[in-house]
């Protein structure tokens, strides 16, 4: 019993270590991991999980060892799964591992796949495990194994036409196997989707026919009395029933022995600005192919919805537009241009393609604060919003275009106009009365003009409690008004917004939307934003009640216009549209109506339009004595080009630099900057130089000018002069800058002025505009420390379209100095150095130091202008001297060669002494340069004799030269005893 009891107990400490062993030896990783070799695996386009045949799992006989007796169970590191790597190039493919312990895996999509890019995709992969201990050590790694993987296609393209339109003719009566054939291609990578499987003709009861390879053919014989051109809408659809993104037309004409057309027309026109009204048609007839005819109506069409704001219009400031069409003064630009003086939509998008024609856009994320005081429109009074808007159907929210609204704690909203599901909508809240009854808040306008994505000029006069509204010239009344409670007493600030609502985030209630916050911290605070143009918002205290200024606002500069002659004018009926952008022409005669066509004229009443394509478009309906169109005729089409205006040079000119006095700059006038200031504008022209004899010859004269080219001086207005200062701004306790207000209010010229300058502003002539910047003044009250100031000048026509030259002016500060009684004689101020005294001095270039250097010595700058000026005057002196130099030693070998050639016949001649030669050859140069100065006055050389010579020397000469002349002539003695008169 005891051995046995023993051995019990022998065995059983075997097995213990046995069982230990055995864990040992698992924790050895002795095997590598195993895979399959090959994998195949799908994954649909644009999805990331791919579909794997067989799964991936990784297997290893190191796999963990669980065991559980008397010891707690415990689960090995050894034999676990750690990864899968993918071997190859740009594999867009990842291997994931998703439980360790089965070794079980996923491969999926890095990003999403194009089937269209590639279809298939290979590569290896292989597994790995966790390696010994902790830091994986002696990590094992399975064998390579090829993965296919293919990319299933799923049906995201359309069939699209190859051609945007088709078009074929045929002859009437003539039944054909195949007319034409479309096709359409579709981008999806899989032959299922790809392929076109069903053509279908859309267009009802026509005699046609399409098979599923495209070719269209006729079912019946064509009559081209029946029918002149079949308009047919074809679509395409794949093999996985997608239709074609866009249906395409197809044109069938029959082709008749006649073709009624409009014949005699050119399809471009241009038109050279400035040359009036331009005959479109002059030669245009229309071919009826002698078909009876009862009446016959065309629309001549001209698209201009691409040039500005719907046409071309002057692109002065709204507030300018509002004075030229007669509109009362007290208008505020809410959106005006961008300047010093102006500068709160420095930050919006502009419109830079439509020659300064000022346009903002709005996004849905950017608005803009007016600054305070600009508005100050009490809603008690009339008063009126304009504004052009050009707006599409957009979001089911508040589109805001201008709102004013508490700056802090209760988000009220004053008065707003905004855009709400095609609705106009002028939220007007009153102020607290005594009477706190409802009164009308909001004015609701449906309008299908808010939503088409065309320009249109709105105009809202408020006399409450009535709001009538002009949409381009025409009245609309509200469908719908709504009233509510008067505003409660408040005494919080507002502000006054555009493009959005200015809230407080403070978390009080308000009748505001929700809206995200941007990121940008100027639009923090606000809400419903406006997605859309907006341009020329105006604000304006009274009505504008005239019909004819409001019509002003929007008419455009540009139109079809037509002069009907007498004889034709009571047999064709003509009609316009408002902005006479389409004119139609109707009668039963077709002479009459061929004559009227050819009177039909495109005029642009602007100096400088806009350039560019306006295309034209006539449709023609004719009726036959059925009272049924009988015969076809196609549309005519062409354009209007409209050549590139001369641009006008705007030069300025004058003093650009001068010097005045400290007391001048600290006197009630002031200095004037712009005394003689010039303004000229001129274009250059190219001409005929056979024809443009005169301006020929002026080029001739000037080498710099091509014969073809002359430049020529033009009137036009100017909108904007701004002055600004160069350097450090304008401190406003010692300096300023002034003009004359009534100056400006009697040449109906308004100004702005800040720290950076002075801007005048409004639509007048160059010669006005001259007369106000003469007016300009600039003062300063403390020049002791200043020495010069700079300023800048620049001009511009059509808010900024055409911009001058920068007129730069210096002024400099002449410091004068007062004389001092010095006790000490020895300081007296030297005589060479006088204090300057004169109210006005022009000294270009000179900059004092300072004023008590001034009145000890002379500036080095006057110090070194003399020097400069002596030089000058001593080079010019010394160039003199040589010249003379040179001509009388010319004049002398002439005079000894002639004297040379003489042959005088002196037997009876006897001379005893003849000094006179020398005295001659000493004062010959003199008598040169008195010959030349004679000539320089104008007098003929002829006339002067040799006794006026000698006079004119002798007055020349002065005192002691006649002294010397005398002495000398009573020397010489001439033996005339034997000479002959």
């Amino acid at each position: 019993m005891r051995f046995r009891g023993n051995k019990q107990f022998a065995s059983a400490v075997g097995l213990v270590l046995g069982l230990l062993c055995a864990v040992e030896a698992a924790k050895v990783n002795k095997h590598k991991p195993w895979i399959e070799t090959t994998y195949h695996g799908i994954v649909t386009e644009n999805d990331d999980k791919v579909l794997l045949d067989p799964p991936l799992i990784a297997l290893d006989k190191d796999a963990p060892l669980r065991y559980a007796e008397s010891f707690e169970v415990t689960l090995t590191e050894e034999g676990e799964i750690c990864g899968f790597r993918i071997h190859g190039q740009n594999v867009p493919f990842e291997a994931v591992v998703l439980d360790k312990s089965t070794g079980e895996g996923v491969i999926r999509a890095k990003d999403k796949l194009d089937c269209e890019l590639q279809k298939e995709h290979t590569f290896t992969i292989q597994a790995y495990d966790c390696g010994e201990g902790p830091d994986g050590a002696n990590m094992k790694k399975s064998h390579k194994a090829t993965v296919h993987i293919q990319v299933n296609d799923i049906n995201e393209y359309s069939p699209v036409f190859k051609e945007k339109s088709y078009k074929a003719t045929v002859i009437e009566g003539k039944k054909y196997d195949s007319i034409l054939k479309v096709e359409a291609v579709d981008a999806d990578c899989s032959f299922q989707f790809s392929q076109i499987c069903n053509y279908e003709i859309i267009t009802p009861d026509v005699p046609f026919t399409v098979d599923k390879d495209g070719f269209i053919k006729n079912t019946e014989k064509l009559s081209y009395g029946k029918e002149r051109m079949y308009k047919l809408t074809v679509t395409a659809y794949d093999c996985g029933k997608n239709r074609a993104s866009e249906d395409v037309l197809v044109k069938i004409s029959v082709k008749p022995t006649c073709k009624p057309s409009w014949q005699g027309f050119n399809k471009r026109i241009e038109y050279e600005p400035g040359t009036g009204s331009l005959a479109l048609f002059p030669s245009m007839h229309l071919e009826t192919c002698d078909e009876p005819i009862t009446s016959i109506r065309a629309n001549i069409e001209l698209e201009t919805n691409h040039i500005g704001k719907g046409c071309d219009r002057d692109t002065y400031s709204e507030k300018s537009l509002h004075k030229l069409c007669g509109a009362s003064s007290g208008t505020v630009e809410l959106l005006p241009a961008p300047s010093s003086s102006s500068n709160w939509t420095v930050g919006l998008p502009t419109d830079n393609g439509h020659d300064s024609d000022q346009v903002f856009e709005f996004n849905g994320t950017q608005a803009i604060k007016v600054p305070d005081g600009m508005v100050s429109t009490s809603l008690k009074e009339p008063f009126t919003i304009s504004v052009w808007m050009r707006h599409g159907p957009g979001a089911h929210e508040k589109e805001t275009i201008l709102c004013n609204s508490d700056k802090t704690e209760m988000n009220r909203h004053h008065y707003s106009l905004y855009v709400h599901n095609c609705r106009l909508i002028l939220l007007l809240r009153q102020d607290p009365s005594e009477a706190e009854n409802y009164k009308p808040a909001e004015f609701h306008w449906k309008l299908d003009q808010a939503c088409d994505k065309e320009w249109h000029h709105y105009v809202l006069n408020v006399e409450f409690p009535t709001v009538s509204l002009f949409v381009d010239g025409t009245t609309f009344e509200p469908f719908l008004v709504t009233e509510d409670y008067p505003l409660h007493a408040s005494k919080i600030e507002t502000q006054l917004t555009i493009g959005a609502c200015w809230q407080d985030n403070s978390g009080h209630d308000n009748d505001t939307e929700s809206v995200s916050e941007p990121t940008s911290g100027a639009n923090a605070r606000m809400a419903q934003f406006f997605r859309g143009n907006l341009a020329g918002l105006m604000i304006r205290s009274g009505k504008l009640e005239n019909k004819k200024v409001i019509d002003c606002l929007y008419t455009c500069k540009e139109g079809l216009d037509v002069q009907l002659p007498e004889e034709v004018a009571s047999a064709v009926k003509v009609e316009f549209n408002p902005n006479q952008s389409s004119l139609t022409v109707e009668g039963d005669d077709i002479d009459a109506l061929d004559k009227v066509m050819q009177h039909i004229s495109y005029l642009n009443s602007r100096q400088f339009p806009t350039p560019g394509i306006r295309h034209l478009r006539i449709s023609t309906t004719v009726k036959c004595f059925n009272e049924e169109a009988c015969v076809s005729v196609p549309d005519a089409e062409g354009y209007v080009m409209v050549l590139q205006p001369e641009e006008p040079k705007i030069s300025l000119s004058g003093i650009d630099h001068f010097a005045r006095s400290a007391a001048e700059f600290e006197s009630q006038e002031g200095v004037t900057l712009f005394p003689e200031l010039r303004i000229v504008s001129t274009i250059t022209r190219e001409v005929e130089a056979d024809t443009e004899s005169e301006a020929a010859e002026g080029a001739d004269d000037d080498p710099t000018v091509q014969e073809t080219v002359v430049s020529e001086e033009i009137m036009h207005n100017l909108d904007t002069c701004e002055v600004t200062v160069a350097g450090d701004e304008l401190d406003g306790e010692h300096e300023s800058l002034e003009l004359d207000v009534s100056q400006l209010q009697q040449h109906g010229l308004e100004m702005s002025s800040s720290n950076l300058g002075l801007v005048v502003t409004g639509v007048n002539t160059m010669a006005n505009y001259e007369q106000v910047l003469h007016l300009i003044r600039y003062k300063n009250w403390h020049t002791e420390a200043l020495f010069d100031r700079k300023f800048k000048l620049v001009c511009s026509e059509l808010n900024g379209r055409y911009i001058s030259n920068d007129f730069k002016v210096e002024v400099n500060v002449i410091h004068t100095a007062n004389p001092v009684e010095h006790a000490n004689n020895a300081m007296v101020q030297p005589n060479f150095i006088n204090p300057v005294h004169h109210a006005s001095v022009d000294l270009s270039g000179h900059n004092l130091v300072n004023a008590h250097q001034a009145s000890v010595v002379p500036s080095a700058a006057t110090i070194v202008i003399v020097v400069c000026v002596s030089f000058l005057v001593f080079m010019i002196i010394l160039g003199v001297f040589r010249i003379r130099a040179a001509h009388q030693r010319t004049m002398r070998d002439q005079e000894n060669g002639k004297e040379n050639e003489m042959d005088w016949d002196d037997s009876a001649l006897t001379i005893t002494v003849n000094p006179m030669e020398t005295y001659k050859d000493q004062h010959s140069s003199e008598e040169e340069e008195e010959e030349e100065e004679e000539s320089e006055d104008g007098e003929e050389e002829d006339d002067i004799t040799s006794a006026e010579s000698e006079s004119s020397e002798d007055e020349e000469g002065g005192e002691p030269e006649d002294q010397q002349g005398a002495s000398r002539q009573q020397q010489l003695e001439w033996d005339d005893s034997t000479l002959t008169y």
